[in-house]
């Protein structure tokens, strides 16, 4: 499989865009597109993750049960949940179950409701400058850059988990901070800014 395909709608799309109807749809009008809001962005950084391990499919198609589990991702409620909450996540079979992940996500609005310019405020001043071009394969795309490593040292130095280099950097490229579409992919992607 090469990394640019033609979809069966004729469009050029990285190819792990046009591998599941789920999937296109996700590519084509989602990822790499900017995104910006604190309870937008926190709820990008829960689901990377708990995606961690896992497909980013799995996450995909279980993110409506996510959204009503975790009250659409409303930062100052999921950082009011107690230990009945926690209870109640881990027998909701529509999400991932994993007792771990969960305590971070109410860990991780904690310690957004923190942050004194917010989370969309801090997490956009790490996206790098826009590249000239995009790339030409996914063998030009890092799991981890300088900008992720520095983004997850100072999410972890302000109290948040599971959000490692790769972690930011899969969010980087989930919001538009970065935009990873292959040269020749249909999508446009707005500016940034």
């Amino acid at each position: 499989m090469t990394d640019l395909v033609i979809g069966a709608d004729g469009l050029p799309r990285c190819a792990w865009g046009a591998s599941t109807p789920d999937y296109a749809v996700y590519h084509d009008t989602e990822w790499g597109r900017p995104l910006h809001g604190d309870d937008a962005l926190y709820e990008r950084m829960t689901l990377e993750a708990f995606q961690s391990g896992l497909s980013w499919l799995t996450i995909l198609r279980k993110r409506p049960a996510f959204r009503l589990a975790f009250d659409e991702f409303h930062i100052p409620t999921v950082a009011g949940y107690g230990e009945a909450d926690v209870t109640r996540l881990l027998a909701d079979a529509g999400i991932v179950r994993n007792r771990a992940k969960i305590e971070a996500a109410i860990a991780n609005a904690r310690a957004a409701l923190e942050l004194p310019d917010g989370l969309s405020a801090l997490l956009w001043s790490y996206a790098p400058a826009p590249r000239p071009t995009r790339p030409t394969s996914f063998a030009e795309v890092a799991a981890i850059t300088p900008e992720s490593t520095a983004m997850a040292k100072a999410l972890k130095k302000r109290g948040f988990r599971f959000v490692g280099p790769t972690t930011a950097y899969a969010l980087m490229q989930a919001t538009g901070m970065v935009d990873d579409h292959l040269a020749g992919c249909h999508v446009t992607v707005p500016p940034t800014a």
